[in-house]
């Protein structure tokens, strides 16, 4: 039985989520023990987008079987949306300049992209 786009994506973002909570209780993990700079964690967490987003657009690639890339694309894309609308919830404004809103949505889409077109 073939799963419809909104299944893929529902399943692909839950996983990247999932991801992102435990890879970022490792970081907490490391910043209570390693006594980690502001530097670092920065770098952990943008590494984490990364992370998060590349296996989310394997698991969408593999499960749409088609259109890979655009799939891995759409699965970053959404995760981005996703924790802007929250952040934007919970800070009651935009905490971030233009410029790194868009990388930080290049990193997500991008990292995506990749992960739908080699799964």
């Amino acid at each position: 039985m073939a799963r419809s786009s909104f299944q893929i994506l529902i399943r692909t973002l839950f996983t990247a989520y999932i991801l992102t909570a435990v890879f970022l209780l490792a970081l907490a993990f490391g910043l209570y023990r390693l006594h980690l700079t502001e530097f670092q964690v920065e770098i952990g967490i943008n590494a984490i987008y990364i992370l998060s987003c590349f296996i989310a657009g394997i698991a969408a690639g593999k499960m749409a079987r088609i259109r890979r890339f655009l799939w891995g694309f759409a699965a970053g894309a959404c995760y981005f949306l996703i924790l802007f609308g929250i952040s934007f919830v919970i800070q009651k404004q935009i905490g971030s300049s233009m410029r790194e809103l868009l990388l930080i949505f290049a990193m997500c889409s991008g990292s995506g992209t990749i992960g739908g077109m080699i799964s």
